[in-house]
């Protein structure tokens, strides 16, 4: 028996999907956009590792282009391959689900511009059945701005600060102290409820904590979310008596089902650092699944190109680490679950192919092609697990 790792590099795509012009992302490429962007600025992304694994060779598949200073042409230590959505969404609930083997053949609800983008008749019920006397925000916009924004007023007036984006998603941020952490958990579990009739995906809350303009988002952050339409890689990994332990917004991403394991970390590094404990810690036949989402909370919502850079160097930088500690038979996944290009106006996702790199003792160096589905690395994981088959997926042999 052995043991899977499944890390999620939050937005990381690598060139646009074939049906991206129906999303008006045509020609994104966030790996492509990122790297260029670096090398113009005499700065070249420094990503051996992930190099070595086969990212840039995905990204050349995906796109028909090298990422700008990525060198590497032969000699890689994993398997590649790069993903289309088959999911029609470009959202995160969708990218994670298909990958677990559900794809999503429905369309979710969305706020849509212009701004203010909240039906009355919703904000009315939601400020009546919670007490509020009104809300700050009603637009879409990037977290981190909108808090910096926002936060003054909103530790002044006790209201809410409420925004959406091209995700569906309602979130609700709040001061930790001056509004307090329970209580926004609270009005948010009271929003999920009445959003049921508009198909939204997720109400997320977004405690900060700080003073005087000076706002940090914490590691409290909550994802209330609709379950999965079907059985995932999860769910099949706990009935037959797994671990599966999640590590970031995995739990919330499946509504807890299946998940047996919750560690939470307020960063990359931190959620690094829960990776190492698990690499160590993790029972034979487990299943580990991390969110790294600062690439895309961070940075790729908020058109940081500088941001992203730094953030890819940094956790490439400790991949060494964690690689050597695999054990024989271990196998490592690294994917992501939609892009989010810098380069592009608004903050939105954009519809794009993720790597899916595949590593550990035993994979042999190869390349995978295009594949159609991210649901390939969910039924090849399971294959690698000994589980029972998903409903969805092609299991890939990564052996020599």
């Amino acid at each position: 028996m052995t043991r899977s790792f499944i890390l999620v590099l939050d937005s990381l795509g690598v060139g646009a999907a074939p049906d991206a012009a129906a999303f008006g992302d045509s020609g994104a490429n966030t790996l492509g956009s990122i790297a260029g962007w670096r090398a113009a600025q005499g700065q070249p992304l420094r990503i051996p590792h992930l190099e070595s694994l086969g990212l840039a060779a995905a990204s050349h598949a995906a796109s028909g282009t090298w990422p700008a200073a990525c060198a590497q042409r032969d000699g890689f230590t994993g398997a590649w391959a790069a993903a289309a959505e088959r999911s029609r969404g470009k959202d995160t609930p969708s990218g994670h689900w298909e990958m677990s083997g559900v794809p999503v053949d429905f369309d979710w609800g969305l706020f849509p511009a212009p701004d203010p983008c909240f039906p009355p008749e919703l904000i009315r019920a939601w400020t009546e059945a919670c007490g509020l006397d009104g809300i700050l925000g009603d637009c879409h916009a990037s977290g981190t701005e909108i808090i910096a924004r926002l936060g003054d007023e909103h530790v002044a007036t006790g209201r809410p600060i409420v925004y959406t984006s091209g995700d569906s998603v309602f979130q609700v941020a709040a001061h930790e102290t001056h509004f307090g952490l329970e209580r926004l958990n609270k009005i948010c579990k009271v929003a999920f409820e009445l959003l049921q009739p508009y198909r939204i995906a997720r109400v997320i809350a977004r405690p900060f904590t700080g003073a005087n303009g000076e706002y940090k988002r914490t590691a409290n952050r909550k994802d209330i979310a609709v379950p999965p339409p079907g059985e995932t890689l999860l769910d099949v990994a706990s009935r037959a008596g797994r671990e599966v332990i999640a590590l970031g917004k995995i739990g919330d991403i499946f509504a807890m089902r299946g998940v047996t394991q919750l560690h939470k970390a307020p960063d990359n590094m931190g959620m690094f650092d829960h990776l190492m404990t698990q690499v160590d810690a993790a029972p034979e036949g487990a299943l580990v699944f991390a969110n790294f989402v600062d690439f895309d909370q961070n940075y790729g919502h908020r058109r940081d190109l500088a941001g992203y850079a730094q953030a890819l160097e940094e956790f490439d930088a400790r991949l060494p680490a964690f690689m050597a500690r695999l054990r024989p038979g271990d196998l490592c996944a690294f994917t992501a679950d939609h892009g989010c290009d810098p380069t592009f106006p608004g903050s939105d996702h954009t519809r794009e192919y993720v790597p899916q790199l595949f590593a550990g003792p035993g994979v042999k160096s190869q390349s995978l092609g295009l594949r159609e589905s991210f649901c390939d690395l969910g039924q090849t994981v399971a294959h690698h697990l000994g589980l029972p088959a998903l409903a969805h997926g092609t299991p890939l042999s990564l052996s020599a």
